[in-house]
């Protein structure tokens, strides 16, 4: 079985994402802050997480909400200050809590002065900060196109050549074969651990390793020995949590990014179970129903083969991702016990869990008009599918599905003006539900969403089978219920979750008759023989291990 807890910290930590403009507001200028975040450190402490992971507060123009940085040490003065910042590290870490910055070191902004300088000319000391290419106006190196639409290439006339960007032609890519470039890098990942940071999420790190030439972007033939230097330069050199976005990670490749020797990163996001959802060969934007039985061997293959090998990142939700209750539960009739079956199904796995700002209160996307979107992936695919001759509503249906806006809607705080978010104007409407939702209703309830989290929370903490236990998933062929076992030398937990709207006989009532209740959102303990719609269970068995044809069911 063979035990994990090894003392990392992040190992039995629960991580929560705050997308910094959309959380609290402190100055009124309708775009949240780090003050508003210093003034709902008490609530974090209250929810239990041991990890804030701050997307990008960096100085930036703001063409991608901050993932276009132009100083990568200062903060964008739409959050605050430096000063702000160290505020934020010392307040938190008063409470326990690090603080983990998310760095985009596959780009930067065109702003940047790197990018200036490197524009001056191609013998600048900076013009191979980038990626260029000769060429001739209007005849691109390829027919590489960038992720929010166009083409991948810029031609800038005074070079007479074109820069690569695999997202906006504000975001130019970095070139990492230049060893001059990692030193810079590594030199300010190294400023901000100094001033206290715990750790750092690293924006689609497994393009770093570029090579346009041949159309490769993800997984470059230099990506791993790029990340075992940065991780020797810088993070290995303090106790910190680094997490990798890997949108093309299998297995394998995870073994290497989160290999126990340390020599890359803590673990890595990947999202394979993200992308079942849509049609096959498609885009996100393509929506398909949820193949339940897949989802269940994509779970199960990552807990099993990470085991003892590396270490999972577990997650539903980012700023990137439409909220999971909407998703994959039910955002009306069952929004709390759906909320909640998803939650205990997640967090019993093994592996960091991270909460995004929100979920621990079970906010649901948003169906706004075209106008009232702010991101400017959802605008172009907008734009797009129309001149390509989609319908508005088709269209519109999968933006009320897919948009990154569903994720990015302020914080609901109360049911006050604005949810309780701004004083002034919010950057993006508020969810028009917040009166109905919002944390200052949930705080104080044991049955609310909140409460589940933190139960969950609390009970990664007091039990090691969290961190250590091996996963077993049962049942995998049944159509609605999600079930397995995880279990270390003294104990085993059992998680049985019905994963759908209708009540399902339970199979395995035998095994929850052998083991202790930990937790369930069923209301007065539910039917022992049945599983109500969305209902969830845990159960903890200590002493005698279930025998192995119970295991295997």
């Amino acid at each position: 079985m063979g035990k994990q807890n090894d003392g990392k910290w992040w190992k039995r930590a629960v991580i929560y994402q705050i997308y910094p403009r959309s959380f609290a507001d402190s100055n009124g200028d309708g775009i949240g802050d780090l003050q508003g975040i210093i003034s709902k450190l008490d609530y974090l402490e209250r929810l239990g997480i041991d990890a804030i992971w701050l997307s990008p507060v960096c100085r930036s123009p703001q063409d991608d909400n901050g993932y276009d940085i132009s100083d990568y040490q200062d903060i964008d003065p739409m959050f605050g200050t430096l000063e702000d910042m160290e505020q934020l590290i010392a307040e938190a870490g008063r409470r326990q809590i690090r603080i983990i910055l998310d760095l985009v070191l596959n780009h930067s902004s065109d702003e940047h002065r790197w990018f200036r300088e490197a524009k001056k000319g191609r013998e600048n000391p900076y013009h191979d900060y980038y990626v260029w290419r000769d060429g001739v106006e209007g005849q691109l190196p390829n027919d590489m196109r960038a992720a929010f639409g166009g083409p991948a290439w810029e031609w800038v006339p005074e070079l007479g050549q074109y820069y690569f960007h695999q997202f906006s032609v504000k975001q130019p890519d970095l070139n990492w074969e230049n060893p001059r470039l990692r030193r810079e890098i590594y030199d300010m990942i190294n400023w901000w651990t100094g001033k206290g940071v715990g750790g750092f999420r690293l924006d689609v790190i497994d393009q770093i390793a570029k090579d346009p030439d041949r159309k490769i972007t993800g997984n470059g033939p230099r990506l791993h020995e790029f990340i075992r230097e940065l991780s020797a330069e810088t993070f290995q050199k303090a106790d910190l949590v680094t997490v990798g976005e890997a949108w093309g990670a299998t297995t394998e490749l995870a073994k290497l990014y989160s290999n126990p020797d340390n020599s890359e990163l803590s673990m890595v996001f990947q999202f394979e179970h993200i992308c079942l959802d849509q049609v096959a060969g498609g885009e996100k934007w393509d929506l398909a129903p949820l193949p339940f039985r897949r989802l269940k061997e994509v779970f199960a293959r990552w807990q099993v083969e990470l085991h003892n090998k590396g270490w999972n990142s577990l997650f539903w939700n980012n700023h990137d991702l439409p909220r999971i209750v909407s998703r994959w539960g039910n955002d009306g009739e069952y929004r709390v016990k759906s909320a909640k079956m998803l939650a205990m199904l997640l967090h019993g796995m093994q592996g960091t869990p991270y909460i995004y700002q929100g979920e621990e209160l079970g906010m649901t996307n948003v169906a706004f008009g075209i106008e009232e979107y702010r991101d400017i992936e959802t605008r172009n695919l907008y734009r797009e599918r129309l001149e390509k001759g989609y319908g508005e509503a088709e269209i519109l249906a999968s933006i009320h599905a897919r948009s990154r806006d569903n994720a990015r809607t302020p914080m609901q705080w109360d049911a006050g003006e604005h949810a309780g978010f701004t004083e002034g104007t919010p950057w993006i409407k508020v969810n028009p539900n917040y009166r109905q939702i919002h944390a200052a209703g949930q705080m104080e309830d044991p049955d609310s969403v909140f409460g589940c989290y933190r139960q969950l929370i609390r009970l990664r903490k007091e039990y090691g089978v969290f961190t250590d236990g091996d996963f077993q998933m049962l049942l995998p062929e049944d159509e609605a219920i999600f079930a397995y076992t995880r279990t270390n030398e003294d104990s085993q937990l059992l998680v049985v979750c019905n994963f759908y709207g209708r009540t399902v006989e339970d199979p395995l009532v035998e095994m929850e008759d052998s083991a202790d209740l930990l937790l369930t959102n069923a209301e007065n303990g539910g039917e022992r023989q049945l599983l109500e719609p969305y209902e969830a269970r845990m159960y903890l068995k200590t002493g005698g291990m279930l025998s192995q044809k119970e295991k295997h069911l």
